[in-house]
């Protein structure tokens, strides 16, 4: 099934069902709400007749996480690679995964103009990645238990201040700036994604491929995330776990490309869609 946030004729957001070319509405009042429900009652609020087609809408992001999104650095061996080579040091690889935060202000919708200011950030860069959201509340999961967490699949653009990130030191104020985390366009189950370590993923800038990858090439897969991120730490429905990013990122190139006022990016994960968003930088 494929979950997304709509908006029709300048009404207040809805979430839905996508049957095709038209939109099922659900009769909570967000999708985080459906999320919360027990998978036996979901069904429940699908609505029987209110049907809107899919063009006539206007997308949002799907989801507002409960709490800041949660991210993974350095997550692709050849972007941890790339990432050292620009930095002028040796690449050391982590024995567990490196999380890091971004807030709940910073997620943008699917086709949304991102607004960016170049008084705070000379450096903005781009980062395609494969988001999970959580479905059920957890602690202390199993590894081999973890996927069965998973609500659904969705793509993520981790919009980065470079500037920020190394100024600061530590990643927070650089990844949280506001339209920094575009999300959708929507949230695919688990049961028609398929093995989420099997995904392509593209990121595109004016139509030009900057990045492919497959998720098979992460170091720490989804379930180890999953059990590692909950280890002492309450997961809850709702919550959103970016996986990290391929190689070919801006600050990495030579020379580096940071994104530039008007253009036009492009995350693609299989299965899910493409993630479409235009820059505008003042």
């Amino acid at each position: 099934m494929r979950f997304v946030t709509f908006r029709k004729d300048g009404a207040a957001p809805k979430p839905g069902l996508v049957e095709g070319d038209a939109i099922r509405t659900i009769a909570t009042a967000t999708l985080r709400e459906y999320v919360e429900l027990a998978p036996h009652e979901r069904v429940a609020w699908h609505t029987g007749d209110d049907l809107v087609p899919l063009e006539s809408v206007e997308l949002q992001a799907p989801l507002i996480p409960p709490r800041n999104v949660f991210c993974v650095g350095r997550n692709y061996l050849e972007h941890a690679k790339e990432g050292a080579r620009a930095a002028g040091r040796e690449l050391k690889l982590p024995s567990v995964p490196t999380f890091f935060t971004k807030a709940p202000t910073a997620i943008a919708g699917p086709g949304e103009t991102l607004e960016l200011e170049a008084h705070v950030s000379g450096e903005y860069d781009f980062e395609a990645e494969l988001a999970v959201v959580i479905g059920t509340l957890c602690k202390n999961v199993p590894e081999a238990e973890a996927l069965d967490a998973v609500f659904g699949y969705t793509a993520l653009n981790d919009v980065t201040a470079r500037d920020l990130q190394r100024e600061h030191v530590q990643w927070f104020k650089g990844k949280s700036l506001d339209h920094t985390a575009p999300l959708g366009p929507a949230i695919v189950t688990p049961d028609e994604t398929g093995d989420p370590q099997a995904l392509d993923i593209l990121f595109r800038l004016n139509g030009v491929e900057k990045q492919r990858g497959n998720t098979a090439q992460m170091i720490f897969g989804i379930a180890r995330l999953i059990a590692e991120l909950s280890k002492g730490m309450t997961l809850l429905p709702g919550d959103v776990i970016a996986t990290g990013t391929p190689e070919g990122v801006g600050f990495a190139r030579t020379p580096p490309e940071f994104l530039a006022d008007g253009d036009v990016m492009e995350v693609e994960v299989q299965g899910i869609g493409v993630l479409r968003n235009v820059v505008r930088i003042r």
